[in-house]
């Protein structure tokens, strides 16, 4: 009996220690994120017609936003479906910026203020705080650069070796990138989003 009791502790041990290793929702976004890093990709913000659901643009551009919406599309959620199908049924709550009558699968997923809309509405909104240590992995954040030019990133499981700070997988010019560049500019948004 003391051998079954021995083995079946031992056992537990092992459960809970591999559940412990495998990373949550939040982490294996983070994850996908980081692997979005290395993939060569060109800053570039034109209009694509693209397919719709699943539509993304050519894999070797890209912007912000379509960092955020390929490393959640490799936990396999559409944000393109997603944040189209809401804003078909919620259109007036949306942003007016680009003097649209309706939803455009091509172009609405691809627009900071559409997703902050969006992960507003569906997922947890956190508070926008200076302390580092309020921003988790798979967190998303946005920030107004300048003039109402906003961005978009992930917070990423690693942290700068020299300021502690969580890093940031985004594109803001220079492709796919993991940076220290939490607090360079104004936060506006902070969230987390599950499906």
């Amino acid at each position: 009996m003391k051998v079954l009791s021995r083995l079946c502790f031992f056992f537990l041990v092992i459960l809970s220690c591999s559940a412990e290793s495998t990373p949550g929702f939040y982490e294996r976004l983070a994850d996908s994120a980081l692997a979005l890093t290395k993939e060569n990709v060109v800053y570039d913000a034109s209009y694509y017609r693209i397919s719709y659901p699943l539509g993304d643009v050519p894999a070797g551009v890209g912007v912000c936003t379509d960092v955020v919406i390929r490393a959640y599309r490799m936990l396999g959620i559409d944000l393109q479906a997603e944040v189209h199908e809401d804003m078909r049924a919620h259109f007036k709550i949306y942003p007016k910026n680009w003097g649209r009558e309706k939803p455009d699968t091509n172009i609405d997923h691809r627009r900071v203020p559409n997703l902050m809309t969006f992960f507003s509405r569906h997922g947890e909104v956190k508070k926008i705080s200076p302390a580092a240590a309020d921003y988790a992995p798979g967190d998303i954040v946005c920030w107004n650069l300048y003039g109402g030019v906003l961005h978009i990133g992930i917070v990423a499981r690693k942290k700068s070796m020299f300021t502690e700070r969580p890093l940031i997988v985004h594109n803001i010019g220079r492709g796919q990138v993991l940076e220290d560049m939490l607090f360079d500019y104004k936060i506006i948004g902070h969230y987390r989003y599950r499906k």
